[in-house]
């Protein structure tokens, strides 16, 4: 009876101290992961001045996977004018940590030389609008700017320090011809892309005139159309015939191309230009109606 009771003792014991051990690793693990595998941000120094903005940041994409493609600022300031301000832009997708410079247009110096800006808060949001994942970062205006001020690192010297790469990064780039709105290597489309802003189809796209200057039996005047939609698809060998075309629209960054936020859809036939004088055809859109 009395070993049966020792064994039993035991058993307890070491059952007590196996819970006891196992509550303590998952604390130490909560608290590992709070200090180091939370996401951060980089307030870094950017290559060129004016609207600027230069950032890295660091998350788990293994644990969350996203493609991050915006960046927000957000300023709060009620005793100040003016009392908010947000400025959201947009940049090639990340899946995994990164460092980029953006130019978020003059209502970033509005928002940095707001009235109050001393008192104010302010938060910076990065996410993926396509994911629907976003991180937000909290802090006070003067410490907002002070970062920026003592920031000494670039994009680049940040990339070096933590091993940031992207996926194709290493690759050799892709050699791209001279742009030109003629093409004799795209399939299905023959040997030359008709198109308007080509001048060897001129012709083709303005009503004929006759010797003495009046209108003549030429093709007529394409008529304009709004678009609902237009985007991008996977592809994209930035060859910036399309910003070349309609910068309002398109914006060709390093690696790929995007639409700009808020873009005019009134000038279909732009946005169609720019559309077939892609040699990769990663340019969609729909008609309104």
């Amino acid at each position: 009876m009395s070993t049966n009771l020792i064994a039993m003792g035991i058993a307890i014991f070491l059952v007590l101290n196996l819970v006891i051990g196992l509550a303590f690793f998952s604390l130490f693990l909560g608290a590992f992961e709070t200090l180091f595998g939370k996401p951060k941000l980089f307030i870094l120094k950017p290559t060129e001045s004016g609207n600027v903005f230069a950032f890295g940041f660091k998350w788990n994409s293994a644990k969350e996977p996203a493609k991050m493609d915006y960046v927000k600022i957000r300023l709060f300031n009620p005793f100040g004018n003016p009392t908010q301000i947000d400025v959201t832009r947009s940049f090639a997708a990340k899946d995994s940590s990164f460092a980029q410079e953006v130019d978020m247009g003059e209502s970033y110096i509005k928002l940095l030389g707001a009235q109050g800006f001393d008192k104010a808060s302010l938060q910076v949001e990065v996410g993926s609008q396509k994911d629907g994942v976003s991180f937000q970062f909290d802090m006070k205006g003067p410490k907002f700017a002070k970062l920026m001020l003592e920031a000494k690192e670039t994009t680049q010297e940040l990339e070096e320090r933590l091993g940031l790469t992207q996926k194709g990064a290493g690759k050799p780039p892709i050699d791209v011809p001279i742009r030109s709105f003629v093409a004799d290597t795209v399939p299905g489309k023959g040997n030359f892309l008709k198109i308007a802003t080509n001048p060897a189809f001129a012709g083709s796209f303005t009503p004929a005139t006759n010797s003495e200057g009046g209108s003549g039996e030429g093709a007529p005047a394409k008529e304009n159309f709004n678009i609902s939609k237009v985007w991008i698809e996977p592809g994209c060998i930035v060859c910036n015939a399309c910003e070349d075309i309609y910068p309002e629209v398109f914006e060709v960054k390093a690696d790929t191309c995007i639409v700009r936020p808020n873009p005019p859809l009134d000038d279909g036939l732009r946005i169609e230009e720019s559309a077939e004088a892609c040699p990769v055809e990663v340019i969609k859109f729909t008609k309104a109606g």
